[in-house]
């Protein structure tokens, strides 16, 4: 059985774009009349055959469209302090698109070890990851944002919106005298969600008493120590079951 290519054209208009061109023409060997499938990032796929085919450009003819239904309800939404070392933060990018979610937002926090990040190489990560999956919505990557905007921000934004509930959550490892809810059992199914985790050295207690004051829930993700980028994962995953149709 032949394997099915995806590729990502957000504007559908027939040729692929630079990166996407190479791939499919100079890797993959396609040529005129091989069949692909092009998806817009958008909730739409379309069977498509490949008219041009040369070092510079990959042209294709829209056979059928094919509107995808959502895997998930709800908005997905990771904030995460990015590790010192870059390639955890690509591993995270890649496996949770694999799994799914809606956004990815950088934290720049008090004991952040990195205070940069490649957000264009980031979003070429999941750009592969969505084609892999099959997913039929692009995650938005957003630039790194100071911890105390961050926050501002997703709270103002969900006391603007009165059609749609946004729950916040913020992950750290202090106790303070209370044992923080489980984040699954406090995520609303369907619901949309923004959770906050801190870099390898926890977000200060100050950030986190900023965060409670602006409408951010203090949770747990169990028991475990986790890093940076599994405790990404871990509450991508319990987001992503929550959330499941």
């Amino acid at each position: 059985m032949k394997e099915i290519r995806f590729f990502y054209d957000p504007e559908l208009k027939g040729v692929l774009p630079k990166e996407e061109a190479a791939h499919a023409v100079r890797v993959l060997r396609q040529k005129v009349g091989d069949e692909i499938f092009v998806m817009d990032g958008h909730g739409m796929f379309c069977r498509a055959e490949i008219t041009t085919a040369d070092n510079h450009h990959c042209m294709y003819r829209i056979v059928e469209h094919m509107p995808q239904e959502r895997a998930w309800m709800g908005n997905i939404h990771l904030a995460i302090a990015p590790t010192k070392l870059n390639d955890r933060m690509e591993w995270l990018a890649e496996k949770a698109t694999e799994i799914g979610w809606d956004e990815l937002s950088f934290l720049d926090t008090r004991y952040s070890e990195r205070k940069v990040i490649k957000t264009d190489r980031i979003g070429r990560i999941v750009v592969s990851a969505v084609k892999q999956s099959h997913k039929a919505w692009m995650p938005a990557v957003n630039e790194m944002t100071p911890f105390r905007d961050f926050v501002k921000e997703q709270f103002d934004k969900s006391m603007a919106d009165t059609d749609t509930r946004y729950d916040l959550f913020i992950c750290h490892c202090y106790d303070e005298g209370e044992d923080k809810p489980f984040l699954m059992d406090v995520l609303e199914p369907g619901g949309n969600a923004v959770v906050m985790i801190g870099p390898e050295g926890d977000f200060s207690m100050d950030e986190v008493r900023f965060a409670e004051e602006h409408g951010f829930r203090a949770v747990s993700l169990g028991r475990s120590r986790l890093r940076t980028e599994t405790a990404g994962l871990v509450a991508v995953h319990m987001m992503q079951i929550r959330n499941r149709i």
